[in-house]
């Protein structure tokens, strides 16, 4: 299902995100312009605003989904989405700095449809403007003098360190043969979820929401951020390259100890114990060997477990959205942005 067929109250999810980049984007371009030239160059290449050589491009960048979520989350608890921006803006950094970092570990050579920044730049280079993008997002959180700022930066450096605590963890379990679902559900629940719940608390805060919504919206935002990631990993094993912009089976071919993997491995049925015997060989799979590891992770039922768990998660957030006394409209908006992440294909 497409973001244009998901009507709201207010308006649709594509309206929503595009609102949301075209708004972030004011905030993000004077930021990453008063970073040193070649790190704003692969800055700029990795947010699609030019091709490796600095020219304008068309490439397209992120949903904007954090910001997004930031900027309503402001309005739900009837503060002014503007009052937001920095935060938006700060979220959407620490998010491109992790993708940057994300796609040198994984070798990952392609995203949004053209290849990567190492690819084109190289490993340290890319890893160096990953680490601008994270500082700058703590510059562009503190900036502006707000009241709030010191809390704020706690919370944004908290979500930080659980971020940066699951990715140490998904990495860890590249060599262990002994991961359990619960196991890798809390390394998502750091790795994404902690980003979003963060998202939407800090667009609370500086909307000037209550203690009660506050943590209310957090918590929608943790559960869609864990839920975020559960789809997130389908779509590595089955999403279309086409739509995607990934190689198909990426996170196979990786032998990434991904969510519907895990629970495909630990199922005790046949499908599953072939699976290992896929994944703990050590020459690299072929293109059939990814066909076959697919099927198997469906058989054993580590496909479905993975999308009940993701529809479990969503009702969850949306309980808590209802819990946090939102105004309509944005509520709405917020809610048409929770049921895309289980309903993406991209």
């Amino acid at each position: 299902m497409t973001t244009t067929e998901m009507r709201t109250d207010g308006r649709s999810a594509d309206e929503v995100l595009t609102w949301s980049r075209n708004m972030v984007e004011a905030t993000l371009r004077p930021a990453i312009d008063t970073l040193s030239a070649p790190m704003r160059r692969i800055a700029g290449y990795h947010f699609g605003w030019w091709d490796e050589r600095g020219r304008p491009s068309t490439a397209g960048g992120g949903k904007a989904l954090r910001p997004a979520l930031a900027l309503l989350s402001a309005e739900a608890v009837g503060g002014a989405a503007a009052l937001a921006l920095r935060p938006a803006a700060a979220v959407e950094l620490v998010h491109d700095f992790s993708l940057l970092h994300d796609d040198v570990m994984d070798g990952d050579r392609t995203r949004r449809h053209r290849p990567t920044a190492w690819a084109v730049f190289g490993i340290s280079p890319a890893i160096l403007a990953g680490d601008a993008l994270l500082t700058l997002a703590f510059g562009v959180l503190a900036t502006g003098g707000h009241a709030i700022t010191a809390e704020a930066t706690r919370v944004f450096g908290t979500a930080v360190q659980e971020l940066l605590e699951g990715q140490s963890a998904d990495v860890a379990f590249e060599g262990r043969h002994d991961v359990g679902p619960a196991e890798c559900l809390g390394m998502a629940a750091g790795k994404t979820g902690a980003l979003l719940g963060c998202a939407c608390g800090l667009g609370a805060l500086f909307g000037g929401g209550g203690p009660e919504q506050v943590e209310h919206l957090t918590a929608f935002g943790r559960d869609l951020g864990l839920a975020f990631q559960l789809v997130d990993d389908l779509l590595g094993i089955w999403g279309d390259p086409e739509v995607t912009g990934k190689p198909a089976h990426s996170d196979l071919r990786s032998r990434k100890k991904s969510i519907p993997v895990v629970a495909a491995l630990t199922s005790g049925t046949p499908a599953g114990h072939e699976l290992a015997g896929l994944y703990h060989r050590e020459r690299p799979l072929s293109d059939a060997d990814l066909v076959r590891a697919a099927e198997l992770v469906e058989t054993a039922g580590g496909r479905a477990w993975t999308q009940r768990e993701a529809d479990e998660l969503l009702a969850r957030a949306l309980r808590h959205l209802g819990s946090a006394g939102a105004l309509p409209r944005p509520a709405a908006e917020l809610a048409a942005l929770a049921r895309l992440v289980t309903r993406r294909d991209r």
